[in-house]
């Protein structure tokens, strides 16, 4: 059986289930839901993780070329940096089975993450892109790599390292935003392969407040809750543009949104257990649709990947 070439968005399917695990166990804390839930989920997502790992490096071992050109792709060439994001919630994930493990995964992650960003974004700054280039993929390597670098290096005692790569992510994403509004307003809409993309938009004001939360735990400062006003604003957008995003045949880039859900969720249970009356508000209504949402999409991607393994 010939095995399958993996591209690197694949691995956006681990940060949606991390992050779920993650609202499990903050859920076990918050309702006393049963632990073993959270920790079953995370168990999938390391497997998830590790198989897409082992598939990803023997394509960088056989087919090099292909590999070489997703990074060079305009579009395609920010999601690389979700190896280093998944493996940076692995790191969260293993912290409370083994600080070691999850010391040597924060290490790997960090490491791919600085270079990878440095790389890519030393390639956008020579010039030479076209407009309907500019899509949210570009968040992944200075965004989303840099705020789980954060949320890591937080979750392990070292804050002060933590918040030198949240400020890298803030400032980034606040560069970047402006260019995907323009974008939108002033362009012919995403044509349907690229709307899924979206799902990376709404992510990184609440992936910000969940690096946060781990950076200060129990913060409720007036910032932190605007992050996660702002957040919860544009997945409510996301549900307002639901039949034109969902005009997108079924895919696995349908994983990209559930990174700002989940992280939306994991801030807003960590907001309500700190005594936070809105996050208490709506933390169960916030939580249920996360689950419905997150599950639906890991049956229909489990359904697809059985159905290839059969056929195969």
């Amino acid at each position: 059986m010939a095995l399958p070439a993996i591209p690197a968005a694949f691995f956006g399917a681990v940060l949606g289930l991390s992050g779920l695990g993650q609202a499990w166990r903050v859920a076990q804390g918050l309702w006393g839901l049963p632990g073993m839930v959270g920790e079953g989920i995370l168990a999938v997502a390391a497997v998830v993780w590790a198989v897409l790992w082992l598939l990803y490096l023997r394509r960088l071992v056989v087919e090099r070329a292909a590999v070489w050109a997703e990074m060079q792709h305009p579009v395609q060439g920010g999601t690389p940096a979700l190896l280093a994001v998944s493996t940076l919630l692995m790191a969260l994930a293993a912290l409370p089975y083994s600080r070691t493990l999850a010391w040597v995964l924060t290490a790997v992650g960090l490491g791919w993450n600085l270079s990878y960003s440095l790389w890519h974004t030393g390639q956008l700054w020579q010039g030479g892109r076209q407009p309907q280039d500019t899509v949210p993929t570009l968040y992944l390597p200075t965004v989303a790599g840099n705020f789980t670098s954060a949320a890591a290096l937080g979750a392990l005692g070292h804050a002060d390292w933590g918040w030198l790569f949240l400020g890298i992510g803030v400032f980034s994403w606040w560069s970047l935003e402006p260019l995907f509004v323009q974008r939108f307003w002033q362009t012919p809409g995403l044509p349907p392969p690229q709307r899924a993309t979206l799902g990376i938009q709404f992510a990184p004001a609440l992936v910000c407040a969940m690096a946060w939360l781990l950076l200060a735990p129990g913060a409720t400062e007036p910032w932190l809750l605007m992050l996660w006003g702002y957040g919860l604003f544009q997945l409510a957008l996301g549900l307002r543009l639901w039949r034109w995003l969902g005009q997108q045949p079924y895919s696995a880039a349908y994983w990209a949104y559930t990174f700002g859900i989940s992280a939306g969720t994991v801030a807003t249970l960590k907001l309500a257990q700190s005594g936070v009356g809105a996050a208490q508000a709506l933390a169960v209504p916030v939580f249920v649709g996360a689950n419905l949402f997150i599950g639906t999409l890991a049956l229909r991607s489990g359904w697809r990947v059985w159905r290839t393994v059969r056929a195969a």
